[in-house]
This record gives structure tokens, sequence and C-alpha cells, in this order.
């Protein structure tokens, strides 16, 4: 599994509490969402979003827990049609992105330090915690907190210190290996050794 899918897989577990499919129809706090997230287009997710913020006090849906507004914003800014299905590709594809913008490449590349990256994933899922004390959204934070911590609604839902394991390893990852370059004459010698042994 690479970096990226095991990522993923982690914040689908801490955001949700599942492990498997139920996660991508699930919203804030851990209510299952009727019609399922998975059958709606992008556009009808960020229409019912207002919707969830009334009835549940957030519009956080799906396995990565997106808000209205971060539907909106990633919509607006990949282009992406309002026809798109939310299914799971989807949602893992949207996710993807949100990590991108958070610095992952550069982190897997270790030029963000793990307690930057940390402190930028927390900002964007509030179940994750800072690992070092830092000005959060409502007030100052100490490690082990979420990012959010004080608006009454989110905290962190994992140890900091596991959180902080498993960064680190993900850079610690041996890279996927890549298919080696053909060369067409060897391709063409083996293919002519078939014919001719």
């Amino acid at each position: 599994m690479t970096a990226v899918n095991r990522l993923l897989a982690y914040i689908r577990r801490v955001e949700t509490g599942f492990d498997d499919m139920r996660a991508y129809d699930y919203m804030y706090g851990h209510k299952k969402i009727e019609p399922r997230l998975t059958q709606m287009t992008l556009r009808e997710a960020i229409d019912r979003g207002a919707q969830w913020t009334k009835q549940h006090g957030s519009s956080a849906a799906g396995a990565y827990q997106f808000m209205r507004a971060t539907l909106l914003d990633l919509m607006r800014t990949h282009n992406l049609p309002e026809t798109l299905p939310m299914t799971p590709d989807t949602q893992d594809y949207l996710a993807t992105l949100l990590l991108r913008r958070r610095g992952l490449d550069d982190f897997l590349e270790g030029k963000i330090r793990v307690v930057d990256f940390a402190r930028r994933l927390a900002q964007e899922w509030a179940s994750l915690p800072v690992l070092e004390p830092c000005q959060g959204a409502h007030r100052y934070l100490q490690r082990g907190q979420s990012y959010y911590a004080g608006d009454g609604m989110n905290k962190a839902l994992v140890p900091a210190m596991e959180f902080e394991t498993f960064l680190h390893s993900l850079r610690q990852q041996e890279p996927e290996p890549q298919p080696e370059p053909v060369n067409f004459w060897t391709w063409l010698l083996s293919i002519l050794r078939r014919f001719f042994s």
C-alpha cells in the first residue's frame, strides 16, 4: 500500500470510526446519511450541506468529513463537474487533493518537519492532534489537542504519540517499485525467441 493510501485509510478510520466502506456514507457525529452520500453528485452533496448543518450542527460528511465550504472550494479550484458522483474513489481523490494542498509531497520528500505536517493535517481534519504547542483556531494549544479545541464541537480522537509514529513511518516506507523501462530490441528478441525456440 502506498504512503498516500495508508494516510487516507488512517484519516478515514480516525474521522469516522470505520475501516470499511461504511465510512463513505457517514457524517458528523457518526450519523448515517440517507440517501447515501455515495449515491449523490458533488452538487447534491454541497446543496445538502446547508441542511445537514441545520439538522446536525455540521455539514461534515463522508469518509473524510468534507465540509460544505471545502467541497465548494475544491469544485471551483479544480474545475470539477457538478455531476461528479461522490463514490469512494471520488472521495479518496478529493481527500488526496487536500493532502497535496497541505504539503504531502514535500513532507514525503523530507522538506517539511513531521510536527509541521501534522499541524497542517490537523487544520484540515479536526480529529487529528497537533504534535507541539501552537496557536489553534480558538486558543493556544498543547500537544495532543485538536487544532479546533475550544469550539465546543471538536477534539482529537487519536493520541499524539500514535499519530507522530504513524507519520514517521510514512517517510520510512520504501517507494513503490516502478516497472523497468522496456527496451524495444530486448522486447523484440524475447518475442522472436518464443516463436523460434
